[in-house]
């Protein structure tokens, strides 16, 4: 720090403020003890600066979802809200396994990390990560804690499949069909309900019962051939179908060309989950209901920059989804 002051030109104490954004000093000088930094290859000691505000600036997130469909995006918008403070995620995978999950909490608290967000593959709420109050603050993404009091950043799944159902009655359909995971599932049952309701609201109802099944295309195909050879009111078809996940719509697409029907001229199709892996490779494109992963990951480390810094958020917050409108659904 003596060696960039002196070559800035600046006592080592105006060095300081400069390079951590403290104190009332002019943007130009600024910008001189900045380069002159750049010129000698300086490094600020995290260490040193932990030890002098009392935080290391490193988060740790712990996610159960090993394939990372959902932990990716949710870090990288985790990332974009925590990197403008200048801290970094320290991600751990449990692989839905409690004792791993457990070795972890403790290896990131060894760590002295700031706070914890909690994530995974699932909706559903999930007991606290530590039966006792922990000392550093968690906010879970995605999912939720089963504790009212805890602070929870979740997708409004509801709002997700409404926004799908009115989709397909603007664009003039009232034949419409539900395909979803299974009936236990949260995000099943949710998306499910949501859909009932907002028919109910039109004076309509779904042309079956949902058809739970798995969340996979080969459920898809099959659900297909269950709808095709199930009319009503004289052998009036569907024309539409809403699916609880985009590998589910990605199955339909494919046995509904099997079957001889377009898309979306005789059955308009939408998905949920916006993954661009499935929605891209449908055929056609696939309408999805998108859930805003890197939002949701964003504003729960505003949450707990929040908390880290006194002024904790308690309680759940659902955020909206919005629906990306392509081919399979258009006029």
């Amino acid at each position: 720090m003596s060696e960039v002051a002196a070559l800035a030109g600046v006592s080592t104490g105006t060095a300081s403020k400069a390079l951590n954004g403290r104190g009332s000093l002019r943007a130009e000088t600024r910008q001189r003890v900045q380069q002159a930094a750049d010129q000698l290859g300086f490094i600020a000691n995290a260490a040193a600066r932990g030890l002098q505000t009392g935080r290391t600036y490193t988060v740790g997130m712990i996610t159960t979802d090993s394939i990372g469909r959902f932990s990716i995006p949710l870090m990288i918008g985790a990332e974009d809200a925590l990197g403008a403070g200048q801290v970094s995620v320290l991600l751990a995978d449990a692989r839905d396994d409690p004792i791993r999950e457990q070795y972890y909490l403790r290896t990131l608290l060894s760590r002295k990390v700031d706070g914890l967000i909690v994530t995974g593959r699932r909706t559903q709420a999930r007991p606290p990560i530590a039966a006792a109050d922990l000392p550093v603050p968690v906010v879970y993404a995605f999912i939720s804690s089963q504790n009212p009091m805890d602070c929870s950043v979740v997708p409004d799944e509801a709002d997700g499949a409404r926004r799908a159902v009115e989709h397909l009655l603007a664009i003039g359909r009232r034949r419409i069909a539900h395909v979803t995971g299974p009936e236990h599932h949260h995000s099943a049952r949710v998306r499910a309900a949501a859909s009932v309701e907002t028919l109910a609201e039109h004076g309509l109802e779904l042309a079956r019962p949902p058809l739970h099944g798995e969340w996979s295309e080969a459920w898809g195909r099959h659900a297909v051939g269950m709808l095709l050879s199930a009319r009503r009111d004289e052998g009036a078809d569907v024309d539409a179908v809403f699916c609880g996940s985009d590998q589910i719509a990605r199955g339909v697409a494919e046995a509904l060309r099997e079957a001889g029907r377009t898309i979306p001229g005789d059955v308009a199709l939408v998905g949920f989950d916006n993954w661009d892996v499935m929605v891209e490779a449908c055929r056609p494109q696939l309408t999805s209901v998108d859930m805003d992963l890197e939002g949701i990951g964003r504003t729960a480390a505003e949450h707990l920059l929040e908390a880290i810094n006194g002024d904790p958020l308690l309680g759940a917050r659902a955020l909206p989804c919005r629906l990306v409108p392509r081919a399979s659904t258009a006029v």
